[in-house]
């Protein structure tokens, strides 16, 4: 239970990414607030989440990163030669878990600097825990590009596009985003035809410390995207619950999301007592999805929209 509660407290902590933009044939684009970023033919100039403008003189051949989801951007973009390192939590792909570990929230700065990158790939979520260590970074002639907290799909999209352009990978980072927007695009098409709307309830992690996904979370928006209604909707964020207030909800369906990491959830909450009475366990309707497809923004994230569109309208999103 204590190693669950370091995962959850990870995916509270770094739900992941950049607002960036930039397209290939572009010289320039304005970014939210008008300003203007310089197209990355390098050396690209760039302002990150800290509000630092960053630049990055020739194309980074050596990466570390410090977020799982940056992580999987970069395999994405076809940079796993590049990556040098990554953090303790990194998962996907395969052989992104084989790299050099250099730590979780708590990174090792030597380590990082033997390990000779132009480019380490921070968070804005770790900032002020990481603030000495960034800076012996930046003092060791490293540059660090901090990315911010993405809490949408536009936020995710616009931190592919600001990666790729931060790593000379504007090309492929077009083509992923398009790809996943179509995904995206293509599974709302599907929920319209829903004929009767579904409650649900979503639990990222187990009693007897229950967490759920309030609104501006990206479980929130993922079932909005496929006619769902999401039973902790008047909730914010990642909200810890007790064990009898989803009672009160009385959802249609029941998915957790911790299956990854603990065995048998749905025997979990089939368990619980106070919960006998509640629709989804009276008729069964319980079921488990992957836990980073649903909280991690990147690329695999409209995969986590198809997992919970299948859960819970089976006969619509057929597998």
């Amino acid at each position: 239970m204590k190693k669950f509660t370091q995962i959850t407290m990870m995916l509270l902590l770094v739900i992941a990414i950049i607002t960036g933009c930039s397209t290939e044939n572009e010289t320039a684009k304005k970014n939210e607030n008008g300003a203007q970023t310089q197209k990355s033919d390098f050396p690209v100039k760039i302002k990150d989440a800290s509000g630092k403008e960053i630049t990055i003189d020739e194309k980074p051949e050596r990466i570390v990163s410090l977020l799982p989801s940056n992580t999987e951007i970069l395999f994405a973009l076809g940079l796993e030669k590049e990556v040098a390192g990554v953090s303790d939590f990194d998962n996907y792909p395969e052989a992104a878990a084989k790299k050099t570990k250099i730590g979780g929230m708590e990174f090792n700065v030597e380590k990082i600097v033997g390990l000779k990158p132009d480019l380490v790939l921070a968070h804005e979520s770790g900032m002020a825990a990481a603030k000495d260590g960034l800076k012996q970074l930046e003092d060791a002639g490293i540059t660090v590009f901090v990315v911010n907290d993405a809490t949408n799909f536009k936020d995710t999209f616009d931190s592919i596009d600001t990666i790729a352009e931060v790593t000379g990978t504007e090309s492929k980072g077009d083509k992923l985003v398009k790809s996943m927007k179509d995904d995206l695009e293509d599974i709302q098409e599907k929920a319209e035809t829903v004929k009767e709307k579904k409650k649900v309830w979503v639990e990222i992690s187990p009693s007897p410390e229950i967490y759920t996904a309030g609104k501006g979370t990206f479980i929130d928006e993922m079932l909005q995207a496929i006619n769902a209604e999401n039973a902790a909707g008047g909730l914010d964020g990642w909200a810890k619950v007790s064990e009898e207030q989803p009672v009160a909800y009385n959802p249609d369906v029941v998915v957790t999301t911790y299956g990854y990491y603990t065995e048998k959830p749905k025997e979990q909450v089939m368990a619980r007592q106070a919960w006998k009475d509640v629709t989804a366990v009276k008729n069964n309707h319980i079921y488990d999805v992957h836990s980073d497809k649903v909280t991690r923004p990147g690329p695999r994230l409209i995969e986590g929209v198809e997992e919970l569109a299948q859960a819970i309208y089976p006969e619509v999103f057929k597998k």
